[in-house]
């Protein structure tokens, strides 16, 4: 009964050879995708994160100056007021302009100094004014002196010069 049936060698059959590995190169097109959008993220994170960070400053300040606010609308003590906005404008200009010398300027050049970097239009206050010239003396009175001033016309002028759009920080230059 088997002599029927053909012998392995004499069938010519060769033995079961495995396909060669796939290759890990080159990639599949859904890993292209899948880098491709990787590499997207990050650069959206990055961006995101820089744009969060320079705009951390503005947020810092509008803070600052609320409560410069809230601080003067329960007590409304003007001189404290004019105190305090003297030494937010001192800080945020050291801050927006580092690699000038800002911190030794006083008197009017201080004020002229706000008038020009805030940019005020011609018929805008402006610090050389009656309104911003309390800012020269407040830092440096009493406790217990008082002022007599338009202390929102002062807030309003120190609040367009805080949040006017040109200013950016600045790097300092390397010596």
């Amino acid at each position: 009964m088997n002599e029927s049936m053909p012998t392995p060698a004499a069938l010519d059959i060769r033995d079961i050879h495995l396909p060669e590995p796939v290759s890990w190169w080159p990639v599949a097109p859904g890993w292209w995708l899948l880098i491709a959008t990787m590499l997207l993220l990050l650069v959206f994170i990055f961006i995101a994160r820089k744009i969060y960070r320079s705009r951390q400053l503005k947020r810092d300040i509008a803070s600052e100056l609320e409560n410069i606010k809230q601080r003067y609308l329960l007590s409304n003590d003007k001189s404290q007021l004019a105190k305090s906005l003297s030494v937010l404008l001192r800080r945020a200009s050291i801050t927006f302009y580092p690699a000038t010398d800002i911190a030794g300027l006083t008197g009017e050049r201080w004020l002229a100094y706000l008038d020009e970097t805030g940019r005020h239009s011609a018929n805008a206050a402006k610090f050389q004014s009656e309104t911003g010239e309390v800012l020269l003396s407040a830092p440096y009175l009493p406790e217990d002196a008082s002022l007599d001033f338009d202390a929102h016309a002062l807030l309003h002028l120190c609040e367009s010069w805080l949040f006017a759009p040109h200013h950016k920080i600045q790097r300092m230059s390397s010596p």
